[in-house]
């Protein structure tokens, strides 16, 4: 007798073992039935393919050991990396003509720290009015009016086609050009403030308008560039919903447009901390004027160039820092999840990297 036979002869109460298949219906049972009269003829069973959720046979992974991927290339490119670091800092404390001692004893000096808390100021305010000034230039390039969009393109044009070392010389002289500067009604007599250029158009003052011009006429192509990255259809869906113009500008179209804007306006930001060296032109006693002031006569120029060169890193690192959390706070609604802090980071690599013990892991996995 066939082997489908056989298993549909017995008893309805007897379980056919786990090894076995259940006897196919229907359709199925004919051809089992065609593929019984084969068999009878051969003398061998044909092997009838299973049923999908017919076999549920479940595996056993405990005995399993865990095997870490290969990646030789990723070692070897780590250890040439890690020979050039260590010849690097193997060079910076062997070498005596560093003279880290120097460099250390000038670091702090008086001199040398109000040299740099002039160059934060110069920063600080240029960068603020810069932006502000930017930031309005944008909008008028974007405006419908054809008098404030060409102003601003003059304006953008002008700045970025000038070096920033021509305007600064030029604005340092301005009392050539003008004796006086005043304040009143255009095309009268009338006067409300009247003062010699030469007295408001110091140092300090001369650097400042530079720095701010200069960094205005990039600003505001970076400002129009990230507002017009914002899809304008959501700004047609807004005006749909009757939300006004004002609200639409600063809770729809900026907290988008910041995205685009950040990476761009900090990278402004650190070159306007670098380029705040080029003041030394007007002989204002920011950080590089100070070095080279206490370098002329201490004739030690590597030293104090370093001192002004790890300054400069470690402002510059502060600002990236500051960069990187406001970045993950705009990131919000165009990510799935914010990305890890350093501190996550650091975390996670150590979570991950953690020994594994094999005797736990297989208990654990048989429980």
């Amino acid at each position: 007798m066939s082997s489908a036979a056989t298993r549909t002869s017995q008893s309805p109460t007897e379980a056919p073992s786990p090894t076995e298949t259940l006897a196919p219906t229907g359709a199925a049972a004919a051809a089992a039935t065609q593929s019984a009269g084969e068999t009878s003829v051969t003398g061998t069973a044909p092997a009838v393919p299973p049923r999908p959720g017919e076999l549920r046979a479940a595996i056993d992974y405990a005995d399993y050991r865990l095997v870490p991927a290969r990646r030789p290339w990723r070692w070897v490119g780590t250890v040439v990396v890690a020979l050039g670091v260590a010849a690097v800092v193997w060079s910076l404390a062997t070498n005596p003509r560093w003279e880290w001692g120097v460099v250390a004893q000038w670091f702090t000096a008086k001199s040398v720290v109000n040299g740099l808390v002039e160059t934060l100021k110069l920063t600080a305010i240029s960068g603020a009015l810069g932006f502000i000034l930017g930031f309005l230039l944008a909008l008028m390039r974007l405006s419908a009016s054809p008098l404030l969009v060409s102003v601003s393109w003059t304006f953008s044009w002008i700045f970025r086609s000038t070096p920033l070392l021509v305007q600064m010389l030029l604005w340092y002289n301005l009392g050539y050009l003008y004796e006086k500067i005043s304040l009143g009604i255009p095309f009268t007599d009338i006067r409300f403030f009247e003062a010699q250029t030469t007295t408001l158009i110091s140092q300090f003052a001369a650097a400042v308008l530079g720095l701010t011009l200069n960094q205005a006429a990039y600003s505001a192509e970076i400002i129009r560039g990230g507002i017009l990255s914002v899809d304008q259809g959501q700004l047609e869906a807004a005006a749909a919903l009757g939300i006004p113009a004002w609200r639409r500008s600063t809770r729809i179209v900026l907290p988008q447009a910041m995205r685009a804007i950040l990476p761009t306006a900090f990278n402004e930001i650190i070159g306007l901390v670098k380029g705040t060296s080029i003041v030394y032109v007007l002989a204002y006693s920011e950080l590089f004027y100070t070095v080279q002031v206490i370098y002329n006569r201490t004739q030690q120029v590597l030293p104090l160039l370093l001192v002004a060169t790890l300054w400069y890193v470690v402002i510059t690192s502060v600002l990236s820092v500051f960069q990187y959390y406001i970045e993950r706070h705009y990131s919000k609604g165009a990510v799935r999840t914010l990305p890890l802090t350093p501190l996550q980071k650091a975390r996670k690599f150590f979570t991950t990297h953690a020994p594994v013990n094999t005797d736990t892991a297989t208990t654990t996995g048989r429980k």
